[in-house]
């Protein structure tokens, strides 16, 4: 009997890219990732560090990643450019970028490195959540189609109804994974980073014209914690420090089940009141 092979998981095809002969990358956005202006921030980001991935100069796994969105992507057909611009005996940084019709609308640079065997210890403490078995699912809104690619379990912080009012602070924290559930790995993760709605929605209570302009994600966890995840829910928590003359600054921390802090990350982003 002849095997018929599963379609990819969504998320997969969203950030498949093909090498071509010019050392371009080229990859294509999904409607399925469609945000409210372009795609989904995080499925960028997590196919910039894909591109690095896959290179064959590349070296060990990813450190760090800081996306800039310079301007947004068009539905289409888009281009990466990878390169490494230094090799030291256990770190790679490289600077990228991705057009579109031979315009820039995204840059990046990525910290690549090998990991050795030291002295290690966590300093935070996970927050406190009830398993994500007995909190409540919550959709997004129909007009945010990336977000039904994740299940989301809001602890506190849940995305505010029109007419919710102001909140007295932007603190999010949620469990969440990708629908249908898919294995943990780099870009699952970078992706993951950036699900957290702008966190003036929550202090304002209402929608507003916002973008992230800056993404930056630190991982601190090596390949193999990250594959004990499995297809298990992360706990994610965000905030932000100041909001002022129109930016503001969101954090936020990724943990594992099991109480490993897989990633931090921070944002820049714009909004209009």
């Amino acid at each position: 009997m002849t095997e018929i092979d599963a379609p990819p998981h969504p998320f997969d095809a969203a950030i498949a890219l093909t090498p071509t002969a010019d050392d371009r990358i080229q990859g294509r956005t999904r409607p399925e990732y469609a945000n409210m202006v372009g795609p989904f921030g995080g499925v960028t980001a997590a196919a910039l560090l894909r591109a690095v991935q896959q290179h064959p100069d590349r070296l060990g796994d990813p450190i760090s990643l800081t996306v800039n969105y310079a301007a947004p992507v068009a539905d289409g057909d888009f281009d990466i450019t990878a390169r490494a611009a230094r090799t030291n005996r256990t770190n790679q940084h490289w600077l990228l970028e991705l057009t579109q019709n031979g315009v820039v609308t995204t840059t990046a640079t990525a910290v690549f490195g090998i990991r050795r065997d030291t002295w290690s210890d966590t300093e935070l403490d996970m927050p406190t959540a009830p398993p994500p078995e007995a909190v409540p699912l919550q959709d997004f809104p129909d007009f945010i189609a990336w977000a039904r690619n994740y299940e989301m379990r809001f602890v506190e912080g849940a995305v505010p109804d029109q007419d919710s009012g102001e909140h007295p602070d932007s603190t999010t924290t949620l469990w969440v994974r990708d629908t249908p559930a898919r294995p943990l790995d780099f870009p699952a993760l970078t992706a993951l980073c950036d699900v957290f709605y702008p966190r003036v929605f929550l202090r304002r209570g209402r929608y507003m014209a916002a973008g992230t302009i800056s993404l930056t994600v630190y991982f601190h966890a090596d390949a193999e914690e990250i594959a004990a995840q499995g297809e298990d829910h992360i706990l994610g928590t965000a905030r932000t420090h100041r909001f002022s003359r129109g930016y503001f600054d969101q954090t936020a921390r990724m943990w594992g089940r099991d109480g490993t802090l897989l990633a931090s990350t921070h944002q820049l982003v714009y909004f209009k009141d």
